[in-house]
């Protein structure tokens, strides 16, 4: 029995428009990301979507609650979906971050990739056989493919404003 993860990057938001490191702030989506969130919607409607998860960043939580609520289904998140913490990174320019080395408070990739692993576990195990809609962020998503595809984080394509990627994950 397979479990079908629908993965999700939220819309756009206010800060991805000016190209500012968001990080785990809760950011707010813009009227293109509300307008992406209602296609998401439309298009996860012929899906047999079960359940709905969520980041519970506030961005991501805006983007699951048009569709769960399309869907007619309750919405549940979740901190393993947070997108990565980039430490002082965080609200930067992030042209202008270009060739400058991690600070010592960004969270490590292993940490990173830990969260994405015990992510995929959590979905298996209580969501087994069903159609899961986990709607995340672009570099916690990215973690999520690397671990499931067995590949390093510059392999997975970058995901754009609510994209969705198909995973099958035995239950």
């Amino acid at each position: 029995m397979m479990t079908t993860l629908f993965l999700a990057r939220h819309g756009e938001t206010v800060d991805n428009a000016r190209q500012v490191m968001q990080g785990q702030t809760q950011g707010q989506l813009n009227e293109n990301g509300m307008r992406q969130a209602e296609d998401l919607a439309r298009r996860m409607a012929t899906e047999g979507i079960d359940a709905v998860l969520s980041s519970d960043l506030n961005r991501a939580v805006q983007t699951a609650t048009i569709v769960a609520r399309h869907l007619q289904l309750d919405l549940t998140t979740t901190p393993l979906l947070r997108e990565r913490d980039w430490g002082t990174f965080t609200g930067r320019y992030i042209p202008s971050l270009k060739g400058e080395p991690f600070p010592d408070d960004v969270e490590t990739m292993d940490c990173l990739l830990d969260r994405a692993r015990r992510f995929l576990l959590f979905v298996s195990s209580h969501y087994p056989g069903q159609r899961v809609l986990a709607v995340g962020h672009g570099i916690v998503n990215k973690a999520i493919q690397a671990v499931h595809f067995g590949k390093l984080m510059r392999q997975v394509e970058r995901m754009t404003n609510a994209e969705v990627r198909v995973l099958q994950l035995p239950s």
